[in-house]
């Protein structure tokens, strides 16, 4: 597989010849193409100056240039550079400071052999470490980033959110809309993850030790610490966007029901009857609204009528569920209005639909990609 190793750059001339001479030595050994693909943002410490020197020595080294905007955009811009340009099938982010070992190159390459889709050097793995001089106020920032990372935007499995070592098959990253991020900062890693998540990548992590830098001068500053917060929290919104969408559905449907309901029972119907037949008219307008709006952006498999089966399926199940806890509710509480009893049917029944339907018949599958 050909693999190329990003490694952005903004004052590093101190750390990048040997980190690329490092890297050369781990490449020997290894069964793959192995390439480095540096991303400076136009450093006026003549960063650049020392890869075009190894560029001379090394054909598999090579170097783009742009404009300082943030780790998240170097990393996208070295990213589209090597699926388009160098035609990598594996990509790894990396620091060019030793904060990542050279030598653990080869150990995350072996997942990806292994079948992983996404690769992480794991700090907070049993066997990874951080410095162990790092200070409380530094060891909270990288704790409190990864709780955020983890509970806020959503990627509860993932250990070590936050780390910048990482190796990625291009396949993953080919079914990622990198505008749709929306970050420039450190914030990228936790949004890219997340995407890599939500389409199914397999998730690996390997324990790393990690190490403080030497030379040069950390990047991270309060404007990326604030730009991670909100975009954890921007995350989360999106992931609960389609849930509140079906809520509203849903309580639409619960206005068509009871509406009907009541009209059924002004008619003269029996409320046994009446119950099941609004029912199923409130189920008819729930999937026009979760088909036409609730989950228009996914590419759900079959035409309008297969998932308008499948949604009636899952609605057999649904309606059972509510005219069972409504009947129940008739039994026990008799005095109550039947009104309410047909309401506490519905509660139950919108937590199984939303679940069977959002992972069934509105289920997403990428472009190309069957089930």
């Amino acid at each position: 597989m050909k693999t190329v190793i990003i490694i952005p750059t903004y004052n590093e001339r101190a750390n990048i010849g040997p980190m690329l001479a490092a890297l050369q030595k781990q490449f020997i050994g290894m069964a793959h193409d192995m390439h480095v693909l540096v991303v400076d943002d136009s450093s006026p410490d003549g960063t650049a100056d020392v890869v075009r020197e190894v560029q001379q020595r090394c054909a598999n080294v090579h170097l783009i240039m742009g404009q300082k905007a943030g780790l998240g955009v170097a990393y996208i811009r070295g990213m589209t550079h090597a699926m388009t340009d160098l035609q990598a099938d594996v990509v790894f982010e990396m620091d060019a400071d030793f904060s990542h070992k050279p030598e653990d190159v080869p150990r995350l390459m072996k997942e990806i052999d292994h079948g992983a889709d996404f690769v992480i050097g794991s700090r907070y793995v049993p066997g990874g470490t951080i410095p162990k001089e790092w200070g409380l106020l530094r060891k909270l920032n990288s704790w409190g980033g990864n709780l955020v990372a983890r509970h806020v935007a959503g990627i509860p499995r993932v250990r070590d959110c936050t780390a910048g070592f990482r190796a990625i098959r291009t396949t993953l990253l080919k079914k990622i809309d990198f505008n749709k991020l929306r970050v420039q900062g450190y914030g990228f890693q936790v949004a890219l993850l997340h995407a890599a998540v939500v389409r199914g990548g397999r998730v690996v992590e390997v324990p790393v030790d990690f190490i403080d830098r030497t030379h040069g001068e950390s990047k991270l500053g309060l404007r990326d610490i604030f730009e991670f917060v909100l975009n954890a929290w921007w995350i989360r919104y999106n992931s609960l966007k389609t849930f509140i969408k079906f809520l509203i559905t849903g309580a639409s449907g619960v206005v068509v029901n009871l509406g009907m309901f009541t009209l059924l029972l002004a008619m003269g119907m029996n409320k046994y009857i009446a119950s099941p037949i609004a029912i199923e008219i409130s189920i008819i307008s729930n999937f026009l609204l979760n088909n036409y709006w609730t989950f228009r952006w996914r590419n759900a498999k079959g035409g309008v009528r297969q998932k308008g089966l499948k949604f009636n399926a899952v609605s057999i199940l649904s309606l059972g569920l509510s005219y069972g806890t409504f009947v129940g509710a008739s039994i026990a509480f008799p005095e109550l209005p039947p009104q309410l009893n047909q309401f506490l049917g519905i509660i139950p029944a919108t937590l199984v639909n939303y679940f069977l339907n959002s992972y069934w018949t509105f289920k997403h599958v990428e472009p190309g990609r069957g089930e």
